[in-house]
């Protein structure tokens, strides 16, 4: 069986959540004889087409970009030639001219769509684009939403409902290095004391103007990992006496993992449900450290469960924010209880290979049909 995916961006132009989840998928359907092609785009297609852990990253050109949209006339060529050769089509949706390309090319081939996020950001455009997107959703054959809070709250999956199953994402422990002790030991002389963690890109949705204003009220200290848009800003911000916010960068995955080691808790307030899960939630569950996440209707309150692997806060709200911070700070033992128990939730719902298994067995029911 061959199975082609189909997203804007994929390895090595960048490598954020969808992305990863693209890669752990392709990975692991392998073990079960499945051979995966991920087609994205990019500027500098030649350079970047190559194989990737077992499977081919192609790439068309990238003409221009609009509304956080690429465009690719070379798209539609690609695509035909490489879903001739598939058996399935695997979308990630949102995507736009992926829903272009969709029915203008008419494969004829059972076709998947995980679904990943509502638009939110660009409601206005999201107006015209509506009709092409309920007409796609409704062409192809399955859909998957990443968690039953995301099926639950999309007002655009209770439509598709019949057709939608959940299959939520996962990672392999196997995909991240282990830390020495050189690494470790660097860390811990950067930050001798206690510190709350954040991992992720600074976007306008990840909610870190929120962190801050916590850190501002409780004292606590809080590490930033990620690079962004909105860093700039957001170090300025806390340049305005908040000595207490260490923002650290982008940095390798051995240097994550083993800021999650030291850690106290990851902090990861997104306000917003452009947060449709939240891997950085499932990173930290396999550290097996608690979390804090907003209830925003997603799956980040699938990942976290409120007073069992951590705490649900309102969104939007720096003093509940600062307050959980402190209930975790003040109470160590039941900080790492909640964190033991992440790490189970992990084992036995966020693993690749939990995921990789039921993608499998929906490839197949998709082929025999």
């Amino acid at each position: 069986m061959r199975v082609l995916h189909f997203f804007k961006t994929y390895w090595p132009d960048t490598f954020g959540g969808v992305e990863r989840t693209i890669h752990a998928i392709a990975k692991g359907v392998a073990r079960y004889g499945v051979e995966s092609d991920v087609l994205s785009l990019s500027r500098t297609p030649d350079e970047n087409s190559r194989e990737f852990d077992g499977h081919m990253a192609h790439k068309a050109k990238l003409d221009f970009e609009f509304a956080s949209t690429g465009f690719s006339h070379e798209a539609f060529g690609r695509f035909r030639e490489l879903s001739e050769k598939a058996d399935i089509v695997h979308y990630h949706f949102p995507w736009p001219v992926m829903d272009v390309v969709h029915l203008a090319s008419r494969t004829g081939k059972p076709a998947v769509v995980t679904y990943h996020s509502d638009i939110v950001k660009q409601k206005v455009l999201l107006q015209f684009y509506k009709p092409l997107m309920l007409r796609f959703l409704a062409d192809v054959d399955r859909i998957v939403a990443t968690s039953p809070n995301y099926l639950q709250s999309s007002d655009v999956l209770r439509r598709f409902q019949t057709k939608t199953t959940v299959i939520p994402l996962g990672l392999d422990e196997v995909d991240y290095p282990s830390v020495d002790e050189a690494t470790r030991m660097r860390w811990r002389s950067r930050f001798p004391g206690r510190f709350f963690l954040f991992v992720g890109v600074l976007r306008y949705y990840k909610g870190i103007h929120i962190l801050v204003e916590a850190a501002r009220k409780n004292g606590l200290e809080v590490v930033v990992v990620g690079s962004g848009p909105m860093e700039a800003e957001l170090k300025q911000s806390a340049a305005q006496g908040v000595d207490n916010v260490h923002f650290v960068g982008a940095v390798s995955d051995q240097d994550k993992i083993a800021l999650l080691e030291l850690c106290q808790a990851l902090v990861f307030p997104s306000p917003l449900r452009s947060e449709a899960f939240g891997l950085s939630l499932v990173e930290a569950a396999m550290c097996g450290k608690p979390m804090i996440s907003c209830e925003i209707g997603t799956g980040t309150s699938f990942v976290n469960l409120n007073n069992e692997t951590g705490i649900v806060v309102p969104p939007n709200d720096a003093a509940t924010l600062s307050d959980a911070m402190k209930r975790l700070w003040q109470d160590e033992k039941k900080a790492a209880a909640m964190g033991a128990v992440a790490r189970d939730r992990y084992l036995a719902h966020f693993t690749a290979e939990r995921m990789c298994a039921r993608y499998h067995r929906l490839y197949g029911e998709l082929a025999t049909k």
